[in-house]
């Protein structure tokens, strides 16, 4: 019950912040992105203050034996940059120049009343679910039948 009370106030936290920020204008997240063009450096004042709050918070945070509201920090272990990294870093890129939302942002715009949040929303659902449905089909191949771009 307390992790879910810390994450409703986490999120509703970060939805005021993106909201004061200007994160859901997708017009001023689409300047920021065209760095060639007339860039709109403003936003990279957001990305200043969430790095430097983190990079402060997790020093305290990490010393900890565990969590306030569970038993064991879950952090990645995984430190190697592979395909699929790559190649989804590459299509979040080109879905967040394309519409000016990543999923916070776009979660939080609906609030706004139009409908680019709601279909950028439809669209990043049936993505997702395309993705499940993907490794679905993959995860029964053997090993040496697997495509080397598909991670368990």
């Amino acid at each position: 019950m307390n992790q879910n009370l810390v994450a409703l106030f986490t999120g509703v936290l970060f939805s005021i912040g993106l909201g004061l920020s200007q994160m859901v204008d997708r017009d001023r997240v689409l300047g920021f992105l065209d760095v060639a063009g007339t860039w709109d450096p403003t936003l990279l004042f957001v990305l200043g203050g969430a790095v430097s709050v983190t990079v402060i918070a997790f020093r305290f945070v990490l010393r900890r034996s565990q969590p306030i509201f569970a038993n064991e920090f879950r952090l990645p272990t995984r430190r190697d940059i592979d395909r699929p990294l790559i190649l989804g870093a590459v299509i979040f890129g080109i879905g967040w120049g394309i519409s000016g939302y990543c999923p916070g942002p776009g979660i939080t715009a609906l609030v706004l009343g139009v409908w680019n949040p709601v279909l950028f929303l439809g669209a990043f659902i049936v993505g997702s679910l395309a993705h499940r449905w993907y490794q679905s089909r993959t995860a029964g191949l053997a090993e040496s039948d697997r495509p080397k771009d598909t991670v368990r």
